[in-house]
C-alpha cells in the first residue's frame, strides 16, 4: 500500500492550526471578552509577514469590527495618532501596527507612559499593540508603568512547517 502525503499543510489547515493555538485565543478573547471596556494587549511577533498574517486572519476570524492604525515613522504622540484614525469611529477594537518604524520610538513610548490614563479615559475598547522584541525590551525599560498595564504578552514567533508556531509570555 502506497499512500501519499503532502508536505505542504493546506491554507485552511495553516488557518486552523494558528488559530486553535492557544495565543489566537487568548487574543480572540482579548479583543471580545469586555464589549466597551479600554484594555492593553501588547503582541509580539518579530516577523513582519507572520505579523501582518496573524493581523489578517484576525480581523477575518473574529466578528467584531476591528480598526487598524498603522503609526507613521514620524509619530510623537500615539494617542493623538489614533484619535485621528479613528475620527467619530466607534470601533470595538483597535490594532497599532508599525510602531517599529517610529524613529524617536524612546520619546514615543515615555509620552505614551505619561498619557497612559488617557487611553483608559478615551477609549473603551481594547488597544492591541503589535511590538517586536526591540519595542518589548523598550516599553519594560522606559515604560513600565504602561507595559504593566498589559494583563498577558502574547508571543507568536515564526515555527516551521507553522504558519506561526506561538509562545504565551507572562507580563
Amino acid at each position: 500500500m502506497i499512500s501519499i502525503i503532502d508536505p505542504q499543510p493546506s491554507v485552511s489547515t495553516a488557518k486552523s492550526t494558528a488559530t486553535s493555538t492557544v495565543p489566537f485565543r487568548i487574543l480572540s478573547r482579548a479583543i471580545t471578552g469586555n464589549p466597551g471596556d479600554f484594555s492593553l494587549v501588547l503582541v509580539c511577533c518579530n516577523s513582519p509577514g507572520d505579523r501582518d498574517n496573524i493581523f489578517s486572519l484576525v480581523k477575518e476570524i473574529i466578528s467584531a469590527q476591528i480598526d487598524d492604525v498603522n503609526v507613521p515613522s514620524t509619530t510623537r504622540n500615539l494617542l493623538t495618532v489614533i484619535e485621528k484614525s479613528l475620527g467619530r469611529k466607534k470601533p470595538e477594537a483597535v490594532m497599532v501596527r508599525g510602531l517599529e518604524t517610529v524613529k524617536d520610538i524612546n520619546q514615543l513610548i515615555i509620552s505614551t507612559n505619561l498619557m497612559r490614563d488617557e487611553f483608559r479615559k478615551r477609549f473603551s475598547f481594547p488597544l492591541v499593540l503589535w511590538v517586536n522584541d526591540d519595542i518589548l525590551r523598550k516599553l519594560v525599560k522606559l515604560a513600565p508603568d504602561l507595559k504593566d498595564w498589559a494583563a498577558v504578552t502574547i508571543r507568536f514567533d515564526q515555527g516551521a512547517n507553522q504558519l506561526v508556531a506561538p509562545r504565551v509570555m507572562s507580563a
